[in-house]
């Protein structure tokens, strides 16, 4: 069958196996040649395609749960949404989400994701306290910081490339409400943003929306999105009217011209009021009302691009990103800013303490083009490029930015010496 990531860039035929039987997992493992675990697709490039991919869907199963020490053991392919709706009434929540609720726990591991509170706890790597993984050789060993140290943290961000994820025991967090006091503050240049996040670094939860179609003054215009839970003691779970996009829109739809219309009238509209109540699903998963939201991109698909640079170098990077950008007409459609906290142990993961961005391109002639020429000034300036997000990466740049690669490689060598855990991205990469 034809497979992609989220960003419907690139498509491949790929043999999708399924099953709940460890037994046959170990089996397929040991057998196959070259294989990628999968969950439910929501990286956007290629790191989980592959010409033979294990799902994990079927290992869906809540195993254990400890209230008093607030762990939770899940198999790997449950979802967010399952854990939420399992969580929330005995009054808990997972520690880290990223913007979406329909990813994997496997995923949410192998991605070492984060979300608008990284600056305050980190990723949700941070939370997990022991894995159970299939390796190559289809024997199945347990890893924690205690315990198979180094794999532990090859495959918190290993992107599903030190072995199959069966499942992981990790802490879950306390909440006193699903809803959330939220607070807007608008910035009318770059310059503004910045000073905004600094400003209002004692908030919980912190994220911007981001106007890449202005220039001049008003260049880097958004939104600072502060969060912080309510103590009202309600675990309400609203369920959301879903909407669908029910086509692939046309390769045009989307320019520079028509995104600039819809960023100028969302500026206007959005976030009247300064200061709301949210539940947890308009304030975490906003785009999950929207189904099928990728295919607005057209029948190109689209890139998503996301890098992070230190502190220092922030400002800079993404002025001049954003001025490459209007040397090529090209705007972001949906952007994103957040502040980092400390990076962390995990040899592969993305986040160190710093400014992130997140945009996403429609695939044109020269969007390749101009990506490269941001990768210049990212390197440059010490930053990195989330694999998770990626679709395009030179091998070049990937070892010139992931530090802790060749521990990563060292572990891997050992542990799958014939790379058979292997995707697209492994191979462009040369992990």
């Amino acid at each position: 069958m034809k497979i992609s990531g989220w960003g419907n860039y690139p498509f491949i035929e790929s043999e999708v196996i399924s099953t709940n039987q460890i037994s046959t997992l170990q089996e397929l493992i040991r057998r196959k040649n070259s294989i990628i675990p999968s969950g439910l697709l929501r990286s956007y490039g290629d790191s989980g395609l592959n010409a033979i991919t294990l799902s994990s869907l079927k290992l869906n199963r809540i195993l254990s749960y400890d209230y008093i020490n607030q762990t939770i053991t899940c198999e790997s392919g449950i979802s967010f949404q399952n854990l939420n709706n399992f969580l929330i009434p005995k009054g808990f929540f997972v520690p880290v989400t990223p913007g979406t609720k329909f990813i994997t726990l496997g995923g949410a591991i192998a991605s070492d994701v984060h979300g608008k509170n990284h600056h305050k706890v980190g990723t949700f790597g941070n939370f997990v306290q022991s894995i159970r993984l299939i390796l190559a050789s289809g024997e199945i060993i347990n890893c924690s910081n205690d315990s198979n140290q180094d794999i532990f943290r090859a495959t918190i961000g290993g992107m599903g490339l030190t072995g199959f994820i069966l499942d992981a025991t990790f802490r879950v967090e306390k909440i006193n409400s699903t809803n959330f006091s939220v607070t807007t503050k608008k910035a009318n240049s770059l310059e503004e943003m910045f000073e905004l996040f600094n400003e209002y670094s004692n908030y919980d939860y912190s994220v911007a929306w981001m106007d890449t179609s202005e220039f001049g003054k008003s260049m880097g215009r958004g939104v600072l999105i502060l969060g912080k839970e309510l103590a009202d003691n309600s675990l309400e779970m609203l369920q959301n009217p879903k909407l669908s996009v029910p086509f692939i829109f046309p390769n045009l739809t989307l320019n520079h011209y028509s995104i600039k219309v819809f960023n100028t009238l969302y500026n206007a509209i959005s976030f009247k009021k300064n200061d709301f109540k949210a539940n947890f699903d308009k304030f975490y998963y906003p785009l999950d009302i929207l189904s099928n939201w990728n295919k607005i991109y057209g029948n190109s698909g689209f890139v998503q691009f996301q890098f992070v640079v230190p502190r220092e170098y922030s400002f800079k990077t993404i002025r001049d990103t954003m001025n490459i950008m209007k040397s090529y007409s090209q705007s972001s459609f949906l952007t994103v800013l957040k502040f980092f906290g400390k990076s962390n142990d995990f040899y592969l993961s993305f986040p160190k303490e710093g400014f992130t961005l997140a945009m996403d391109f429609p695939i044109r002639k020269n969007t390749f083009e101009m990506l490269n020429k941001i990768d210049d000034i990212i390197l440059s300036n010490n930053g990195k490029l989330y694999l998770t997000k990626d679709a395009r990466m030179s091998k070049d740049f990937f070892e010139a930015t992931y530090s802790n690669l060749n521990k990563f490689r060292e572990i891997k060598s050992i542990i799958d010496p014939n790379n058979k855990f292997s995707s697209l991205q492994s191979k462009r990469l040369g992990i």
